[in-house]
């Protein structure tokens, strides 16, 4: 993988791929929106309050699983995830370039 752009205050980006870094699992979640693909999340286009849909599951079945909604710029974590912020909705955090 390439190295990360800061897009944003919010996003980091990479070969076409957008990152949010998690609060919950303190690392960088990956959202793949090039329409070229199978797999692939909707994207609002709003690179400082952004939302893509459907959910992200993240480490499905394993202790770090992570399942979130983002939507204009805030994180909704869901009840089946496996962190102290399940059930919660919290702002993005500010990303840092790297």
């Amino acid at each position: 993988m390439g190295e990360f752009k800061k897009v944003s205050n919010v996003l980091l980006e990479s070969n076409g791929i957008y990152f949010i870094e998690c609060p919950g699992c303190k690392t960088l979640h990956p959202f793949h929106v090039d329409p070229k693909l199978k797999i692939r999340w909707d994207f609002n286009g709003d690179l400082e309050k952004p939302t893509f849909s459907p959910s992200l599951m993240v480490n499905q079945g394993h202790p770090s699983q992570c399942h979130s909604f983002v939507t204009d710029g805030k994180i909704q974590f869901l009840s089946d995830c496996h962190h102290g912020l399940a059930g919660q909705t919290v702002d993005l955090l500010e990303v840092e370039e790297f």
